[in-house]
Order: structure tokens, then sequence, then C-alpha cells
């Protein structure tokens, strides 16, 4: 089989890909996803984002390696594995990042990713519901809304922070991201707007795109330094499958660094002592690993507000019920939408924490039911000095890759998270919060000083599902892919995903990957 595109992944990249390479009919384009397809209800409705988190027909449900610095504890790190990707199973919560995460790209030697390059693509993506402006798009593809979620414990969480001192922004995506708001969410008419619905659904139509379902891609194919197809196994059947023009690897940033060392194109002494031959020699790929680290600032609630109520099976199932008749009611929002972004000392030139404010106790992703009314605030560092690496197990593709975040190793991180957990302690703390507050759970009324955050950080800071910047764009010579995303040292090869990223973003990644999505497409067709 021969295609002119062949598209490794159908995440949310890759199905931004797949639908604009394929709007020229001369494209002939295969997309090949290990997962299987994610039309089902699990991922559709919005409060059922757990269900397809834990599932391991639909995730990855990968680990770190012990974390030094978290009390050696794995952190659990889900990966989508279905069409849609991450996607498909994420929080729903849109936010492009800070203009200057996209300044300080630029100034890497990156002149084409400044915000004044990134914006006309922001605004390609979507149809805002607060209409078309310098900022926002009103034409695009995907449904971006402003939640309107009506929940008492939204309102008052807004409130306090403005009596905290913060500004409320009615449009973090707008001209100025800080202020506190409730967030733009990827949910439409009570359904989840992922990139397989939106992108890659439209085009399955056409005729010069094909779609892999439970494909899992096991090598990259050489001729010399020219990436010419893949070795692929379809529904347990190896197969080759060539490429006329292109590769585009969009596994995200944990498979694509590994399927290219897989291929042998990564660190050369990596590969020789997994037996794996070297194509080429590129030190960063699998470097660079970096992840937004949160702490849950957790307190009782005295009123009946909270997610606690549909612990109740009884109660769930209602809701559940009035979902699957109308698209209506507490499952058709994920009830992450209020939040913001503030800085944690007024030297800061811009907002370096982000906040997402949750009315029920998450324990241990969700895995554990909590035991009484609570909600949480999410506390997180928008810009981390701590570096991970994605490394391989074995030259077995089916064999889970090693994945270090090494959190916390820069000390910078460690007293910026303190000072996230302070800002927000004070926050809860103001008037508007006090008719619903208990007491505090985590950290706990005991834990004051510096040293007894810091314990806390330590034993119970989880990811924020943000693995990022493994094959990073640059010109230094730890820079795997240039500016137009094609792998350094190699011909027809491509990446469009997370992975690309020079530093993360400040805020949650998908709207970020839409955009690397609809430049990489953008690159190629021109």
């Amino acid at each position: 089989m021969k295609f002119d595109y062949l598209i490794i992944g159908a995440g949310t990249a890759g199905c931004v890909l797949a639908n604009r390479l394929t709007e020229q009919s001369k494209n002939k384009v295969a997309i090949f996803e290990a997962g299987k397809d994610s039309d089902i209800w699990k991922v559709n409705m919005p409060l059922a984002i757990l269900y397809a988190m834990h599932d391991p027909k639909y995730n990855y449900k990968y680990y770190s390696e012990p974390e030094p610095h978290l009390n050696n504890r794995k952190l659990f790190c889900p990966r989508g594995k279905m069409i849609g990707g991450c996607s498909a199973h994420n929080g729903m919560v849109y936010v492009r990042g800070n203009k200057n995460d996209y300044e300080r790209w630029a100034s890497f030697g990156l002149k084409n990713w400044s915000y004044e390059n990134v914006l006309p693509f922001f605004k390609k993506i979507e149809t805002w519901s607060g209409g078309e402006n310098n900022y926002r798009g009103g034409k695009g593809i995907l449904p971006v809304n402003q939640s309107n979620n009506k929940n008492p414990l939204f309102k008052a969480f807004l409130d306090s922070a403005k009596e905290a001192g913060h500004k409320i922004n009615s449009d973090m995506n707008g001209e100025d991201q800080e202020g506190f708001g409730m967030y733009d969410v990827t949910i439409h008419k009570g359904q989840r707007a992922s990139a397989s619905k939106y992108y890659l659904k439209p085009a399955k139509s056409r005729e010069n795109l094909k779609v892999f379902t439970e494909s899992f891609v096991e090598k990259i194919i050489f001729d010399g330094k020219k990436a010419i197809g893949i070795q692929v196994k379809i529904k347990n059947e190896t197969k080759t499958i060539y490429a006329n023009k292109e590769i585009i690897l969009s596994g995200g940033s944990i498979n694509s660094p590994q399927l290219l060392m897989l291929s042998g194109v990564g660190p050369s002494n990596h590969l020789k002592e997994k037996g794996i031959e070297v194509i080429h020699d590129s030190k960063g790929v699998g470097k660079n690993l970096q992840d937004h680290l949160e702490t849950y600032i957790q307190q009782e609630c005295k009123t009946p507000d909270t997610l606690y109520s549909y612990v109740n099976k009884f109660n769930m199932v209602k809701v559940g019920i009035q979902w699957f008749l109308n698209k209506s009611g507490p499952c058709s929002t994920s009830f992450l939408e209020a939040g913001g972004f503030c800085k944690s000392s007024p030297d800061k030139k811009y907002p370096n924490i982000q906040f997402h404010f949750f009315p029920a106790f998450v324990i241990d992703h969700g895995l554990v039911d909590p035991d009484r009314h609570g909600y949480q605030l999410h506390a997180s560092l928008n810009q981390p000095k701590s570096r991970g690496e994605i490394t391989l197990k074995s030259s077995n593709p089916y064999d889970y890759p090693k994945i270090q975040f090494n959190y916390l190793e820069d000390d910078y991180d460690l007293k910026e998270t303190i000072k996230c957990v302070r800002v927000a302690r004070k926050i809860l703390c103001q008037n508007s919060m006090k008719p619903f507050a208990g007491k505090e759970i985590g950290p706990g009324d005991n834990a004051n000083s510096d040293e007894e955050i810091e314990e806390y950080v330590r034993s119970k800071a989880e990811t924020a599902y943000h693995p990022s910047c493994t094959l990073k764009m640059g010109i230094d010579d730890m820079a795997v892919v240039d500016e137009k995303l094609k792998i350094r040292g190699l011909q027809n090869i491509r990446v469009a995903d997370a992975s690309v990223m020079p530093e993360i973003t400040s805020g949650n990644l998908n709207a970020p990957t839409l955009m690397i999505g609809e430049r990489a497409a953008d690159f190629i067709l021109n």
C-alpha cells in the first residue's frame, strides 16, 4: 500500500492534519491509531471523564518511574489510546497559553512561532461563543464555548478571588490572560467537542482519507536518512505501508519519542545499549520532558452543592438518564470550568500560576469516591524549570517506555509551588466562601510553615496531565525538529504534537496542540 502522507497517531494534532491535508483531493492520506474508535458514551458525556481515563481499552495508563523529589511515588500518566487521543478524555478546558509563551519560543530562534504568527491559527480553529473579534475566531471547525455553569460554588469562588485582590477576566484567551473567571470549554450542546468529532469525523467521508484503527505502528522505515514507510500491525497482521511524500508523527509526547528511538533515531549510546541500529544520532529525542504539577487545597463544604451528591447511586442514575435523554443536567458539564491565572509575586513579568476550582474531592484520580461534601482548588506552576526524559525499557515496541518527570528537581519549582499553596489559601478564606467553607482537609490547618507545606506537596502533588516538549523545536544541538517541524538531519518526516514545544505553555495543552496541528498542515500544504 502507498499513500502520499502517513499520519502516525489519531490524537489531537493527527485529527487536524487528516482533515486539512485531505481538503486537497489530490492528497492521498492514511492515519493510523493504535486504539479504537471513541464515539462512545463514556467519551461523549463530559462528566464521565474518569471512565475513559481508567479504561485500558481506551487508555495507555502509563506510570512514571519513582519520582525522587516526590517521596519516590510513581505518578499516574494517562494517555488517550483511541481516535481523538487526549482530546477524547481530557478535562475539556480550552486555554491557548500566554502570549509571552510564544514570544519566548520566538526568542529561541523560532521567529515563525511568535504570538503574532500563531494567533491566526488559533482563530482558525474556533467558533467562539463570545463572537469573533481581534483575538477570537468565529468561523472555525471547533465549537469553543464560555462555560455558563451556575453552581453557586463557582460564583462564591470568583467573588473570593476578587476579594483577595485578583481581577475578574471575561476572556482568558483574549487580549490578556491574567485574572479569574469561567474557562472556555470544548463542550457543545451537552457533549464533548473532541478533535475526532469535529476534525476527523467530517473528513472520513472523503475518498482520499483512509483511517486505520487498532493499527499499532512498530517502526518507521528509512532508506538512509529518508523516511519511506512504516511497519504496522493491523488487527494482528504486520504490513509495510509506504509514503510517497511524508510521514508525520503525531503520537504525543510519550509515544512519539519512543517510536523514533525504536526506529533508530535518538541518542546513539542509548539505542546501542538496547540493541537498536542507529539511523540518526539525535541526542534530544526523549529529553526536555515537562509537565505541570498540581497541588490540591481541599476544604470540606457545609452545603450540598458539590458532586458528592452523585456518589449516591440513585442520584447518579437519575442524572445519567437526564443526559442520555436530552444531553442536559450535571452530566453535560465537566465542573472544571472555574479558575484563573495570577502572579506568585509582583516581580513576575506575567502570570506564573494557574488555578482550577473543582466542587468535589478527587482521590487517586477519581478511583476512590469521596466520603463527604467538599471542594478543591488545584494550584500549579506554569513554567517549571525541572526537566525529565523518556527512555526505552527495551527494543520491543510493545514494552512501555520509562517516564521520569523529575518534578521539583529544581529548587525554584518547590519554592514557587509553596507560594501557589499560600495564594490559593488566601482566596479560599475570603468572606464570599465563608457560607460554604468547612475545615481544610489538605494540607490541613496544622500545616503552615514552608516545611509543612513542602511535605504535603511532596506526598500529595499530582500531574496536571500535560506531558510535553520531548522532541523540542529549536536551533540548538538538543533540538529535534526545526521551525517547520521537520526532524533535523532526516528527510520526509515531521512531528506534530505537544512534544515539539520547546517549553510548556501556561495552561492546559489541548488548544496549543490543535494550533500545532494547524500549523503543521499549513507548512506541508505550502
